[in-house]
């Protein structure tokens, strides 16, 4: 009788261990099934998440501003524009060949090449472009004269980047980016007044 209580109590053991061991590896498999499941929705919602690099202009300073009178209105500078190509994406952004716009009143007074080249994963490609502008291609009728009366000349930088961001060397697709800045010029000062871009 008391060897079959012991034996009993064995098995018992061995039944309960058996359970922990069970309780273990269902444990440790769940672990793993929500890591894997966690880790596929990090690389859906982040990873793979596809955006289109920023394309701006940055803040400068003007080497040279001479304007005319408010009878005579007219003006021509220089400054070195700082173009910012900003890749947000896990992957590099390759570009092709593109041009920036300078624009007073809707008309084109300069513009400024950007060679084809790439903006690696999470970096800000810097291209500094020397800008020259003049107002001989502006009509009589345009709003120069009033706004060199108040004393602040308003351009606008457009343009339009195309390219391909690719992640993991195998995921590929096409992104297109628009430049549109308006940068008010102090004409007393000399001196960029504000820049804003969309």
């Amino acid at each position: 009788m008391v060897f079959y209580r012991k034996d009993q109590e064995s098995q018992q053991l061995t039944d309960e261990e058996r359970r922990k061991k069970k309780m273990k590896w269902t444990i440790g498999i769940t672990a793993f099934i929500i890591f894997q499941v966690v880790q596929a929705l990090f690389f859906v919602l982040v990873i793979m998440k596809f955006k289109s690099p920023k394309f701006r202009v940055g803040e400068f300073d003007l080497q040279s501003l001479n304007v005319g009178t408010q009878a005579s209105p007219s003006f021509d500078m220089t400054f070195i524009a700082p173009i910012r190509i900003k890749n947000t994406n896990w992957g590099p952004f390759k570009y092709d060949a593109t041009t920036v716009n300078f624009v007073y009143g809707g008309v084109q007074l300069g513009q400024v090449a950007i060679p084809k080249s790439k903006a690696n994963f999470k970096s800000t490609k810097k291209i500094d472009a020397s800008v020259t502008l003049n107002s001989t291609n502006l009509p009589s009728d345009s709003t120069l004269a009033s706004e060199l009366n108040s004393g602040v000349i308003t351009l606008n930088s457009q343009g339009e980047l195309k390219g391909k961001v690719t992640v993991m060397f195998m995921f590929k697709k096409n992104k297109t980016s628009q430049m549109n800045c308006t940068m008010a010029i102090d004409v007393s000062t000399k001196a960029l007044k504000s820049l804003e871009c969309r």
